[in-house]
């Protein structure tokens, strides 16, 4: 494509997971397309004593298995751009031999300096490879763009982040730097904004005037399967809530950007975070819930509580549920309740957001329990993309009693128009330089900032319950007082365990 430069994408961590199941078969959909430039290279690199062909069989089984486009026909033909180098990723000589095997195949492919450095790897080592490239000079931009592409955790937390922050930005400049969240890469989040800034209809009521409260859901109906060593070290609140979740409620709330570009559109997220009210002690008690799956039997099946997981402790503490309450204190959202939630093992994989819209002052025609009285705009994230407006309507008949009614839309109904993957919209962002979907520096901290009253809370207070939850159930009862005026959570299905109990552990 015109807009994209010829260049060379390294993966380290290149026979990972990631890399296999999501970055290879997400570039070999843009190439199928026709949308990498005229020359492009992949290099793979990690510890695996892998050559050029072994590293292409190994990613063209890859590719059969978890490819995003029905078409094979190319596949033979992508692998030829591939290659494969192991090193080392601590050893400072071993980068020297990744200098020259870049500097090889750029006289081969007649491509410049351009090179993507994708970290597929542990977040240790997020500090060493970049600074490690640079002792070789393979941060400098002289002979073409340098980017360098991290997968989150953004740390573990505030002053490992700045750690990080310094580490990085010690050789790399922060243009360079792109963190990659793939929900941000999600089409129905993009279309916040579109949303929000295209429609009349939908910006007016916008703000406090109009809007009860917000709550974002993001659950999924399996465990940690076989995680549970990392999730042990990161639990709800970090694995989702720090990163995820919270650029969504930055989307959702940001002021209108000056322009579609990346700078006005982060500067916005950017004021939101600033915004956030900070939790307090006694705020994290009443206003923060946090649970933990126990075990259950779902359709007959006996599932294992978390402690029961392999690798995990069988006195953990870490939390697979959370749940928060917070505002955002400025002129738009002043007084507007947040509720976000997040879980394992809840009844369905979902993630959406749900805007309650005040009721009507008087109740005219009928009597009505206030959760049925507000219109609700719900926009799905996964698995069913699209945007759902509820709303009231008079039932057939005589008298004026009313229903509740749907107006929805699903993105599966543009037939004609094929949806990205998150994966492959964001990689292609970051051949174009595009950073509108990726959290910067300060994006992070800020994120960070707001949390770590609530970490060190869990942390430090041995008071601070932890509610237990049966596998297959929408998590702690304790969290359905978070809602004010009893108006409780958005349920997208009633499903449960079979013999839930609740309990606090």
């Amino acid at each position: 494509m015109k807009n994209i430069d010829n260049h060379i994408y390294v993966i380290f961590g290149a026979s990972g997971d990631l890399t296999k199941r999501k970055l290879v078969p997400a570039l070999y959909s843009l190439y199928v397309q026709g949308m990498l430039p005229e020359r492009f290279v992949l290099l793979g690199t990690s510890r695996s004593e892998f050559d050029d062909d072994v590293f292409r069989n190994y990613m063209k089984d890859a590719i059969k298995k978890f490819k995003e486009i029905d078409d094979e026909s190319k596949i033979d033909e992508f692998c030829k751009i591939l290659f494969y180098i192991p090193i080392g990723f601590n050893d400072k000589s071993a980068y020297i031999k990744l200098k020259n095997k870049l500097d090889d195949l750029r006289k081969q492919f007649d491509i410049n300096g351009n090179t993507i450095f994708y970290l597929s790897t542990p977040p240790s080592l997020y500090g060493i490879i970049p600074q490690n490239l640079a002792s070789v000079g393979l941060n400098k931009q002289i002979d073409g763009w340098k980017r360098l592409i991290i997968e989150k955790p953004f740390g573990y937390d505030l002053e490992s982040a700045i750690k990080l922050k310094e580490q990085l930005l010690n050789n790399w400049e922060e243009e360079q730097l792109y963190r990659i969240d793939h929900y941000l890469g999600k089409e129905t989040v993009q279309n916040l904004l579109v949303t929000r800034f295209s429609n009349g209809i939908f910006e007016p009521l916008w703000n406090r005037n109009y809007v009860h409260h917000i709550e974002i859901t993001s659950t999924e109906s399996i465990g940690v399967e076989k995680r549970g060593g990392y999730y042990e070290s990161s639990g709800a609140l970090r694995d989702m809530v720090q990163n995820h979740l919270l650029h969504i409620v930055g989307l959702i709330a940001m002021e209108p950007p000056t322009s579609v570009e990346p700078y006005a559109i982060r500067n916005e997220i950017l004021k939101v975070f600033q915004s956030l009210r900070q939790f307090k002690k006694d705020d994290v008690r009443n206003s923060v819930i946090r649970g933990q799956y126990t075990a259950s039997k779902i359709k007959n099946e006996v599932v294992k509580g978390y402690r029961e997981e392999e690798g995990v402790n069988p006195e953990s503490i870490t939390e697979t549920y959370a749940a928060l309450k917070f505002y955002i204190d400025n002129w738009r959202w002043g007084g507007v309740p947040f509720y976000v939630r997040t879980g394992k093992r809840l009844p369905t994989r979902i993630t959406e957001v749900v805007i309650h819209f005040k009721p009507t002052p008087h109740f005219l025609f009928a009597k009505k329990e206030m959760d049925n009285a507000c219109n609700l705009l719900i926009i799905r994230i996964q698995p069913d993309e699209g945007i759902l407006l509820k709303f009231s309507m008079k039932t057939p008949g005589a008298g004026f009693d009313v229903q509740n009614v749907n107006m929805d839309f699903h993105y599966s109904d543009l037939t004609n128009q094929r949806i990205p993957p998150a994966y492959e919209r964001l990689l292609h962002d970051t051949m174009k330089g595009d950073s509108t979907l990726f959290p910067r520096t300060e994006e992070v901290l800020e994120a960070w900032k707001f949390l770590m009253p609530v970490i060190e809370c869990w942390k430090n207070d041995k008071n601070v319950p932890l509610y237990g939850y049966p596998a297959g159930t929408w998590g702690p009862k304790n969290a359905d007082y978070l809602i004010q005026d009893g108006m409780g959570w958005h349920y997208p299905c009633k499903d449960l365990a079979e013999d839930g109990v609740y309990c606090e552990l």
